[in-house]
């Protein structure tokens, strides 16, 4: 099997030259034919000398460099548009995934699968961080419409042809596993171990912007949950009126007046929050029409 290894490189210059040494001694084993791509996404350490310098001891690395930083999702493409081999391989740069776990990927391949995740064993984060890490998860596989989805992962290998399904897709936002859907219905996982990284440059608030990119992005759900909100509310407006008649005519009052500015702050605020969705979705409408580039290569080295 002929494969192209991805690796999104940022702020990886002590990580990637013994990433690519466990690569070049385990791809053999197993790959007829390889490259491994190092896309570095505008790093602001030494990263990019260091691909140079691989690029000159391993022939099968190509290095490509952005003009700045565009995210990890945008550089991971930018490697799979890139790809040589029939099938393609992604991996992150912290030495979490193995080499050695890729044929357990291959051969969920051969099974006839088109994508296949190595889904952890054991999350390696804390208890909040793997909390978030999952519930980002369940919200992909509800957009995507797959219950497998459910274990994705950086670490994945899938059929390249499928590219060919976003080939024309330019936005500066994107989920690669996403676009992937596009193009497949055939997604499965493998259980791999994971190492603890040495560092990581997701955090809390990358996560929640992540999670939010996956609802609005590539979702109406949000939209429809506003539209229930205000079902909602009108029932429940309606049930404070019959409220109001029934205490009127029993008790011969009305409700002072903090009953009425509790209401309205309730209708106000459901208010607000509805069209605070209506705006996320015009700003994302914006940033699209924008046209600006999912990323632009700087350079590149290696065959």
């Amino acid at each position: 099997m002929n494969l192209s290894i991805v690796v999104p490189v940022y702020q990886g210059e002590t990580l990637i030259e013994p990433l690519v040494a466990q690569l070049s001694q385990a791809l053999p084993t197993f790959a007829e034919n390889y490259e491994i791509i190092l896309v570095n996404d505008g790093s602001p350490d030494h990263s990019w000398a260091v691909i140079q310098s691989l690029t000159d001891k391993y022939k099968c690395v190509r290095g490509i460099c952005m003009m700045r930083n565009y995210g990890q999702h945008n550089a991971t493409l930018c490697g799979v548009r890139l790809a040589r081999y029939e099938v393609t391989v992604t991996m992150d740069q912290d030495l979490q995934h193995q080499p050695e776990d890729i044929p357990l990927l291959l051969t969920k391949l051969e099974e006839g699968y088109d994508v296949v995740y190595g889904a952890p064993k054991k999350l390696p984060q804390g208890f909040l961080r793997n909390l978030m890490t999952t519930g980002i998860k369940q919200i992909l596989a509800g957009v995507i419409g797959l219950p497998s989805v459910r274990n994705v992962s950086a670490f994945r290998a899938f059929r390249t042809n499928l590219r060919d399904a976003f080939a024309n897709f330019q936005s500066p936002t994107l989920i690669l596993d996403v676009l992937l859907s596009w193009g497949t219905t055939r997604f499965t996982s493998v259980p791999v171990n994971i190492g603890q990284a040495e560092r990581t440059s997701y955090n809390f608030r990358m996560l929640v912007r992540t999670a939010m990119l996956i609802l609005i992005g590539y979702s109406t759900l949000p939209l429809r949950f506003a539209s229930w909100i205000g079902f909602v509310m009108t029932l429940f407006g309606l049930g404070v009126f019959i409220y109001v008649l029934v205490v009127y005519f029993t008790a011969g009052s009305l409700p002072g007046f903090p009953f009425l500015a509790s209401i309205i702050a309730l209708f106000s605020g459901a208010q607000l929050f509805a069209l605070g969705i209506f705006g996320e979705y015009l700003a994302r409408m914006f940033d699209r029409s924008m046209d600006r580039p999912t990323y632009v290569i700087d350079k590149t080295v290696g065959q």
